[in-house]
C-alpha cells in the first residue's frame, strides 16, 4: 500500500491544510502508517496531479497563503475501491528495540532497562493522546452512543487499534522491567 490511500482516507474528515494533515497523521494515522510531512506533502502534489483531490488557495494576512485539500469524486471512488480489496499480507513488525532485547545478554542490564523505560514512557505518551482525541471523539456520549450515531466510525475503529497497541506497548515494558528486576546477575 502507498501512503496515497492513507492520505484520501484522512481527506474523509473534510477539506484540510496539508499542516492540518500532518497534525491528523500524528495523532491517528501514525500508529500504523507514519509519513513525515514532507512525504505528505509530495503526495499531496501527486494526488492533485492525479486528479484525486482539489486544492484552493486561501489568501491570508500577515501569513503565507495556504492550500487547502479536498476529496474529488475520482479520490472517493478510488478509496472506495481500495477499502474493498483484500489485504495483500498480514503486517510484519519491525522494531528495533526488539533486536536489542534479543542480543541483550552480556550488556549491562541498566542500559537495557533504560531502553524499556524509555519505550514505555512513549507509549504511555502516545496513549494518553489517543484518549485525548477518543474523549473528543466520544463528546460526552458513551461508545455505544457513538458507534450507533456517528456518521463515520471508521476512525473511532483504527483510534481502538491505536490505543489496544500501546496499552500492550505498556504492559508489555512492565512486565520485561518486572522480569529485568528479579534477575539475578551472573558473576
Amino acid at each position: 500500500m502507498s501512503l496515497k490511500y492513507a492520505v484520501l482516507a484522512a481527506l474523509l474528515e473534510g477539506e484540510a491544510s496539508g499542516y492540518e494533515l500532518s497534525k491528523v497523521f500524528d495523532v491517528s494515522l501514525a500508529n500504523f502508517w507514519p509519513a513525515t510531512p514532507q512525504q505528505l506533502y509530495r503526495e499531496l502534489e501527486r494526488l492533485a496531479q492525479d486528479g484525486l483531490i482539489e486544492a484552493r488557495v486561501v489568501q491570508q494576512e500577515r501569513r503565507p497563503n495556504k492550500r487547502l485539500f479536498t476529496l474529488t469524486d475520482a479520490g472517493r471512488g478510488e478509496l472506495t475501491a481500495f477499502a474493498a480489496e483484500p489485504t495483500r499480507r498480514p503486517t510484519a513488525l519491525r522494531d528495533e528495540l526488539l533486536i536489542k532485547i534479543q542480543a541483550m545478554d552480556g550488556t549491562d542490564p541498566e542500559v537495557t532497562r533504560a531502553l524499556v523505560e524509555e519505550r514505555m514512557s512513549w507509549a504511555r505518551g502516545k496513549l494518553a493522546r489517543y484518549e485525548r482525541v477518543r474523549d473528543r471523539l466520544l463528546d460526552g456520549r458513551t461508545e455505544e452512543e457513538y458507534l450507533r450515531e456517528a456518521d463515520r466510525i471508521g476512525p473511532y475503529l483504527t483510534l481502538m487499534g491505536g490505543i489496544a497497541f500501546e496499552s500492550e506497548n505498556v504492559r508489555w515494558c512492565e512486565r520485561v522491567l518486572a522480569i529485568l528486576g528479579r534477575r539475578v546477575p551472573l558473576s
